[in-house]
Formats: C-alpha cells, sequence, structure tokens
C-alpha cells in the first residue's frame, strides 16, 4: 500500500537508516539504468561515530563493564578519577554512512549523489560534512543533496549559500556542479507535492539524467511495508509547520488514518 502523502512521508523519518540503506541499492539500480554508456554508479561507506542527541546516537542497547584492570589506559590524565569496583562504559555503535558514486570506466569520480542525515546537518558533522563537500567540488566533482529527512540544520549544509525565503519549504535538493561554470541549484519540494524528477550533472558536453524520487520513495515506502507498522495517530517530531500541519490532519483523517 502507498503512503497517503503524495510526496515524502514524514512519518517513516524515525526508520530514516532503514530508509537510506534501501535508498542507495534502489538508486544504484535505477541510475545503473539510465547513465550513458562509460559511467557507472557504485555505493560508496564510510564509518561515522554519531553522538550529542537522542536522535543522532548510535548507542548499543546494553551498558559494558569493565573491572578496573581494564579500563581506559588514560583513566586520571586530566580527569576526574572514582575509586569504585567497575567503571560503566556507554557503547557507541559505528554509522555507516552512504552515498552514491558516479564513475567513469576508468574510475574517475563524475558524480556523487547523497541523501542527507541529520548526522550531516548537526556538529560536529555538518562541519565534517561541509568539509567533504568542499574537497569533492574543488576536485571538479559534481555533488547531488537530497534532504528528505526534517530533523538537524537544513541551513547549516546549504552554506555559503541561503536560500530564498520564497523557497523555503519542507524538504529540499541542491545540485552543486563543479568545472568552468560552477553553480548550485535549488529544487524545493514541498510536503504537499509529488517529489520531484532531479537533473544529474555528468560529464562536460553530456545531458543529466533525470533522478526519479517519488518512484523511488513509492517502493522503499511499499517494500518496508511501512504501511504495517507506522501509527498515523501520534505527533510528529519535529512537528510540522502550523499550516502544513493542518493540511496532513486533513489528508490523513480523508484517507481514513485518524
Amino acid at each position: 500500500m502507498k503512503s497517503p502523502f503524495p510526496g515524502m512521508d514524514p512519518y517513516v523519518e524515525p526508520n530514516w537508516r532503514d530508509i537510506h540503506t534501501t535508498l542507495m541499492g534502489d538508486a544504484r539500480r535505477v541510475l545503473n539504468r539510465s547513465l550513458p554508456p562509460g559511467l557507472i554508479a557504485r555505493v560508496e561507506e564510510r564509518v561515522a561515530v554519531e553522538t550529542g542527541d537522542d536522535y543522532a546516537h548510535g548507542i548499543g542497547p546494553d551498558v559494558r563493564v569493565f573491572s578496573p584492570s581494564t579500563s581506559d589506559p588514560n583513566e586520571g590524565k586530566g580527569g576526574v578519577v572514582i575509586q569504585a569496583p567497575f567503571k560503566l562504559v556507554v557503547e557507541l555503535d559505528p554509522i555507516f554512512e552512504r552515498s552514491i558514486r558516479i564513475i567513469d570506466a576508468g574510475g574517475t569520480l563524475i558524480t556523487v549523489i547523497e541523501f542527507l542525515s541529520p548526522w550531516n546537518k548537526r556538529q560536529p558533522g555538518a562541519a565534517d560534512y561541509l568539509t567533504k563537500r568542499n574537497d569533492l567540488l574543488t576536485g571538479g566533482v559534481h555533488v547531488v543533496e537530497i534532504d528528505l529527512v526534517r530533523a538537524g540544520s537544513w541551513r547549516a549544509v546549504m552554506q555559503p549559500q541561503r536560500c530564498p525565503p520564497e523557497a523555503i519549504t519542507t524538504y529540499r535538493a541542491v545540485v552543486r556542479t563543479s568545472g568552468a561554470k560552477p553553480g548550485a541549484y535549488l529544487f524545493p519540494i514541498s510536503i504537499r507535492q509529488s517529489l520531484p524528477d532531479i537533473p544529474i550533472p555528468l560529464r562536460p558536453g553530456e545531458p543529466p539524467v533525470q533522478f526519479p524520487l517519488q518512484s523511488l520513495f513509492n517502493g522503499v515506502y511499499e517494500d518496508g511495508r511501512y504501511d504495517q507498522t507506522i501509527d498515523y495517530t501520534i505527533p510528529l517530531d519535529p512537528p510540522l509547520h502550523p499550516e502544513d500541519a493542518d493540511w496532513a490532519e486533513q489528508l490523513l483523517k480523508s484517507a481514513g488514518k485518524r
């Protein structure tokens, strides 16, 4: 069953890790069916550890227990020393950040597609992400940012550009081109509309390929059976803008979800 929302469904955002992982595989498949000869889409993975708030945490369900002899060897260096039978240590799970790379047959990187996560939009993750993006653009690589999760500060990753007031929407995509004529192109994404196709820039002289966001999201929602697990009666966190919240309330009522 499809989502009751015409485009992005804000109720799936708490499941972003599953959504993100599935989008990577589906996006690679769709791109490899539409890219011109000589270009290939691949999934890139890197590891980060998220800390700082309860949404970004990668904290495991248990707490590890160490005897004093096996605790931190730097214990007491510049910190407070407590004499106790045991020290409890929070265990942080690594976060696997994935992006889509488009490369040519020789391995040259052409374009990177990022589905932004809350980690990318909060410090220190935002600073790390901006550094990585700047390195890519400086190196002649196009960067496409797709932001379908509301947690975090979207303005932090839009730097150094600013969003025009009339273009502020719930979600967005930004296509950043490098090369002789670099630019940044904003695609506002309203919660009330279908997700747009996003042009993916390729090599000089080649037309962009269209990235079908809506069909990708529909497949992720249906394959993940989110209609069976999402409770559309609970409040959203973070909440929608009041006008969008009223619109969503009427939409869900008409769909029999309220």
